[in-house]
């Protein structure tokens, strides 16, 4: 199961790692610079970043502490991240391929551990986080954005119904991208925080607005796929209709994902 997954995640993003270096939600997403400011690295800090991409997170962090590991599960992404850190003179990272669930370092070794928008390509979410809570140092700091599912945290509804609601999305996600394996829900998550030691300091949930077409053509989804995605947006279960809020746009479509920011702090 695990090199099973592990293969999938490395074949799908190896094929189409060259398009997140410009991808607008990683690139430039409101997530990004508020994930920085919630964390407040500071000018002495070694941080990680786990399934880095591309390396915006860690490119972001970079000028703000003193060294940055940017890590990654996919070669062809750790050598975009590479290439776009050798373009703007970053020195202060190094790069590491790694699984999120098996980090090979030392307990205590990091002021700072950051991930987003990766922990729904995990095959083991809950590893992940008591990894992260290992290797931060006390009082060390744990940023995390991720998609989330719809639950009664986030929005109003029969809890029935945003169960089937969020199998919905994550039937979605899965489609376009095979490698996808779920979008837990905010509340799985603050849960999963708090069961690895790290004390909830802020949560919030941001919007991720996006247009089908590019959303799509990232992994290189098929005409078929795409008429069966766009249908599932446009006749799914009013709770993923209500959560997702699609809207007819001079022939494509706009949507709405939402992110969820949790900080935590060991």
């Amino acid at each position: 199961m695990e090199l099973k997954s592990k293969s999938l995640v490395q074949e799908r993003f190896g094929a189409f790692a060259a398009t997140y270096a410009t991808s607008r939600p990683h690139a430039k997403g409101n997530s990004l610079l508020r994930l920085v400011e919630l964390v407040a690295p500071r000018e002495t800090w070694i941080a990680l970043d786990i399934a880095t991409g591309a390396g915006h997170m860690a490119l972001a962090l970079a000028p703000r502490l003193a060294h940055v590991v940017a890590s990654d599960l996919t070669p062809q992404m750790l050598g975009v991240a590479r290439g776009l850190a050798r373009e703007r003179g970053i020195l202060n990272m190094s790069f590491a391929d790694m699984r999120a669930e098996a980090l090979p370092f030392a307990a205590s070794t990091f002021d700072l551990v950051t991930c987003r928008i990766a922990p729904h390509h995990f095959d083991d979410v809950s590893k992940f986080v008591a990894e992260s809570a290992r290797v931060l140092r006390p009082g060390g700091v744990f940023g995390l954005v991720e998609n989330v599912s719809p639950d009664a945290r986030i929005m109003e509804g029969d809890a029935g119904a945003l169960a089937v609601a969020a199998n919905e999305y994550n039937a979605f996600e899965k489609l376009r991208d095979p490698s996808h394996v779920r979008c837990l829900t905010l509340t799985e998550w603050r849960d999963l925080v708090a069961r690895a030691g790290l004390k909830e300091r802020h949560v919030e949930l941001l919007d991720k607005p996006m247009v089908f077409g590019p959303w799509a053509d990232q992994q290189n989804v098929g005409d078929g796929t795409k008429l069966e995605l766009m249908s599932m947006l446009r006749n799914g279960s009013a709770a993923f209709r209500a959560f997702a809020r699609p809207q007819e746009n001079n022939g494509d479509l706009d949507f709405i994902l939402t992110e969820a920011v949790i900080i935590g702090v060991k």
